[in-house]
């Protein structure tokens, strides 16, 4: 197989915090672009977000730089800034690139940054279209999806702890640089891109249907832990494990009716409501009665029994389970998945971590690598991107205009 690193020799800066842009930028770094993420001096806004470790080193931000080169400058400086901007628009043909969350001002100012490089690339990633600010918690609800989650009894919004948008806007933010990156390849001319949080959630739920429905006056419930327009539930097993099990599709019900044995009380049930349940919009409305048919299925085995038997079918289905739980005994989160590998994290110690979902044909996996230390390779940056001598830099770094 080939290198592993697919985007070798592209240089991205990242200016961010928090999760969407550090994980697109992560994103980039796991297919093998160089990703110097720049900081403050004594870290940015999340470099202490929770969760932590006891001695209050963040597993969060840990988890969204792997992979990455930190440069921490003086950016309260006028050299601080002056050096974070020759690093954006430094020369060569796979760099000039800029990723930010941050407002596009100062230091981080389109049109700054082009006098110094005509084809720059930048992509803001941005709370609304507008510019304004905007989080995952704030955007959700506005979707309305706290009102849509939830038990039927339930009157006040259910918030969840996903930060759902976010994810999203990352994976997109990596997709809109390799976009721009090709039109340069192509014209020669670099872009501003502008990523708004709001659009990516607004675009996700119209693509969903929900905009649609909404607008034809289709008001969706709540509908507890059922899967909205198919049959899917949570079920308890003797032994009290709880399982979801799935039949969205034809293949997926057919497996679960077989794994069950409960193929006449299915045909019961559709002669008694007159639904054709091989449609799954009717499973929907006959959610409750099929639920109580598997519900006493699945209360009278344990759950040793239940696995075996939805294996052997196909049966789509999951155990519920703690985190504490998938990081011991689930074999996908673990080194027997490929995705993982272990690392020896600054501040934190040994831990198995995942790498770059995607799986390529032509090239191996690219090791997991850890975050580094904040600042660690400020030096190692600026001498070989900026041509800084080790003596200049030792002088900056004496009067604190530069970390590491």
């Amino acid at each position: 197989m080939e290198n592993a690193n697919l985007l070798e020799g592209m240089r991205v800066v990242e200016a961010a915090a928090f999760v969407a842009a550090p994980l697109g930028g992560m994103t980039l770094a796991q297919m093998g672009a160089e990703v110097i993420r720049i900081d403050a001096l004594g870290g940015g806004l999340d470099y202490r977000r929770w969760p932590v470790t006891r001695d209050g080193t963040s597993l969060f931000w840990a988890g969204l730089n792997k992979g990455k080169k930190s440069v921490t400058l003086d950016l309260g400086s006028p050299e601080g800034r002056e050096f974070a901007m020759a690093l954006i628009a430094a020369p060569g043909e796979d760099a000039g690139m800029l990723l930010t969350n941050f407002p596009p001002r100062g230091w981080l100012d389109h049109e700054k940054l082009r006098e110094r490089r005509s084809d720059l690339i930048q992509l803001t990633v941005q709370g609304d279209r507008h510019g304004g600010s905007a989080v995952d918690y704030t955007i959700n609800p506005r979707m309305g999806l706290p009102y849509l989650t939830g038990s039927e009894a339930v009157e006040t919004a259910v918030n969840h702890v996903l930060p759902a948008w976010d994810l999203v806007t990352g994976q997109m933010a990596a997709a809109g640089l390799l976009a721009a990156e090709r039109h340069r390849r192509r014209r020669g001319a670099g872009q501003h891109v502008k990523l708004a949080l709001e659009d990516v959630a607004l675009a996700a739920v119209g693509s969903l249907g929900f905009l649609a429905e909404a607008q034809l006056g289709q008001a969706r419930g709540r509908h507890g832990n059922h899967l909205f327009g198919a049959f899917g539930h949570d079920f308890a097993t003797s032994d009290g494990v709880r399982v979801m099990v799935v039949g969205l599709t034809g293949k997926q019900w057919r497996s679960l009716c077989d794994a069950l044995a409960m193929g006449d009380e299915i045909a019961v049930i559709a002669q008694r409501t007159g639904l054709d349940l091989a449609r799954e919009g009717n499973r929907f409305i006959a959610r409750e009665e099929i639920a109580a048919v598997v519900a006493r299925w699945m209360g009278a085995r344990p759950f040793a029994d239940v696995a075996t038997q939805l294996d052997r079918h196909g049966v789509c289905w999951g155990k519920y389970q703690t985190v504490g739980q998938l990081v011991r005994e689930d074999a996908s989160c673990s080194l027997a998945n490929p995705m993982f590998g272990e690392v020896d994290q600054p501040g934190v110690g040994h831990l198995v971590a995942p790498g770059l979902p995607l799986d390529f044909s032509a090239v191996a996996r690219r090791p997991v690598q850890p975050a580094p230390r904040l600042g660690a390779d400020t030096e190692q940056v600026l001498c070989s991107v900026l041509g800084v001598d080790s003596a200049e830099f030792g002088r900056l770094h004496d009067r604190g205009v530069v970390g590491g």
